[in-house]
């Protein structure tokens, strides 16, 4: 626990305490928990509410875990949001129907994102039709109070801070918290959090953090203190491909599949990872690296809904893609660029590539081939040699999008064997996750405070290895 250093005269009887209700020992189902003790009352702050997926979605007996929130909630004053991915996010219904009537502190662009990435989820998972999904989205939008980057908000603790005012000077009180929002440069809207303490401690949640110098959004730029640091570790063992590398990458590998004809599929995130790629297809096509009359199929309504909140929230974007905006350039929206809405379409496209094997590019959900209308595709052309699958993101264990990468000859898709016929390629250099190096950069950033380091978010041997790294640097683990 933290505690007051000797010399405060605040919160007396103050301390913390860390709780984790998902993401700590595997990489999806973000939940953390921080409460604090002030003379004896508990408050708590929920920092994501996310889904569990591929093995996380199981418990030790193999059972599929329960949706429900079966942790106590009356205390809890607020729920943070770092970013909208399903595994930060997708269990916000849930907690909603528990009784969660607290506010939904997140980013202006995070608002807009969070009803998209949830309707695909209570459509799904719940059955809802239409008008019950809007009711429950409306629900959640009533409850979310957009913060902008790098301004300070009060969450109250208690009735007395009812009465401050934001024209009061932002000092601690044992009645308050303060939270801070800063760019993670993961996705559109991504944040970490600050949180400074009635002690002023101050406590950072990283979220996922991005990569250093990715083309769309601007790095992510360390928080001048932490007294304790909750951070990610997804790719904390691996050093990914240079942007300069992905995009030649990309390049050999969509240049020697036109060669031998057949279609590439991109299984991607719709919300990051499929921006990514677009922006760099576009910049290949602008310098004629690869055809220009290759046609570029994005098929997937929520990606197609993501991408105009991107263009949307251009100001967010890092200081090349502007650039490239000021020179009518349109990396998001470029001519090749095909999107696909009805489902009639989609199945009339995978038939007719089933049949003919033309060359084409296919962006499509999900980004872990766990669902989505990427596995129509994959069910149609995995056995097809010419098909290229490029794996441009993590991959969960018990994913498909898992055992493509490790190269078996034989996946179930809807209860049948599919052959593995297709040339399968995995390319770090798309991750929207910092690799360890960037990791690293972001915790020796930071300058003043205690340092004391949570390291979650990862699978053992990754999460593992990376605190052994911070221990070697002499980081205080907790």
């Amino acid at each position: 626990m933290l505690t007051p250093p000797k010399n405060s005269t605040q919160a007396t009887n103050f301390e913390i305490t860390l709780k984790h209700h998902g993401g700590k020992l595997g990489v999806t189902g973000s939940c953390h928990e921080l409460t604090i003790n002030n003379n004896g009352n508990n408050h708590g702050i929920l920092i994501d509410c996310g889904l569990f997926q591929g093995k996380d979605a199981k418990d030790k007996h193999g059972n599929e875990r329960k949706l429900d929130i079966e942790f106590p909630i009356s205390h809890l004053k607020a729920l943070i949001l770092t970013h909208t991915h399903i595994d930060h996010i997708g269990r916000l219904p849930w907690l909603l129907a528990k009784g969660f009537k607290q506010p939904i502190y997140c980013t202006p662009a995070t608002a807009e994102l969070v009803p998209l990435m949830l309707d695909d989820g209570l459509k799904l998972q719940l059955g809802l039709n239409k008008g019950q999904r809007a009711r429950v989205l409306e629900l959640i939008r009533k409850q979310i109070k957009p913060i902008p980057y790098n301004q300070w908000h009060r969450i109250p603790l208690s009735s007395i801070s009812r009465s401050l005012r934001s024209s009061s000077p932002l000092k601690t009180s044992s009645s308050y918290l303060l939270l801070r929002f800063q760019p993670a440069g993961h996705i559109l809207g991504s944040a970490y959090v600050e949180i400074k303490l009635p002690n002023n401690d101050i406590v950072v949640f990283s979220g996922d953090l991005g990569p250093s110098n990715t083309p769309l959004l601007p790095d992510p730029i360390s928080p001048k203190r932490a007294d304790l640091l909750i951070i990610e570790s997804t790719y904390g063992n691996k050093i990914h491909d240079s942007v300069e590398t992905r995009a030649k990458r990309l390049q050999d590998i969509i240049e020697r599949s036109l060669e031998d004809g057949g279609a590439i599929i991109i299984p991607a995130f719709s919300v990051g990872r499929t921006q990514e790629l677009l922006f760099d297809i576009e910049h290949l096509i602008h310098h004629n690296n690869i055809d220009s009359k290759i046609p570029i199929i994005l098929d997937s309504p929520l990606a197609n809904k993501v991408t105009k909140q991107y263009r949307r929230f251009k100001k967010l974007w890092s200081k090349e893609a502007k650039i490239k905006l000021s020179n009518q350039r349109h990396p998001l929206n470029f001519e090749q660029c095909i999107t696909i809405e009805s489902h009639k379409e989609h199945m009339q496209i995978v038939n007719r590539l089933k049949s003919t094997a033309e060359p084409c590019i296919i962006v499509a959900a999900s980004g872990m081939c766990a669902g989505g209308r990427v596995m129509n595709y994959l069910e149609a052309l995995l056995p097809d040699k010419r098909t290229d699958i490029i794996l441009a993101g993590y991959q969960a264990h018990g994913t498909l999008g898992r055992d493509l990468q490790n190269k078996k000859e034989t996946v179930w898709i809807d209860n049948q064997p599919i052959d593995v016929n297709a040339q399968i390629h995995t390319m770090s250099g798309y991750s929207a996750h910092a690799d360890q190096a960037d990791l690293m950069k972001f915790v020796e950033g930071i300058e003043e405070g205690k340092k004391e380091v949570v390291v979650v978010h990862g699978e053992d041997n990754v999460r593992e290895e990376f605190e052994r790294v911070l221990e070697t640097r002499n980081y205080m683990l907790r």
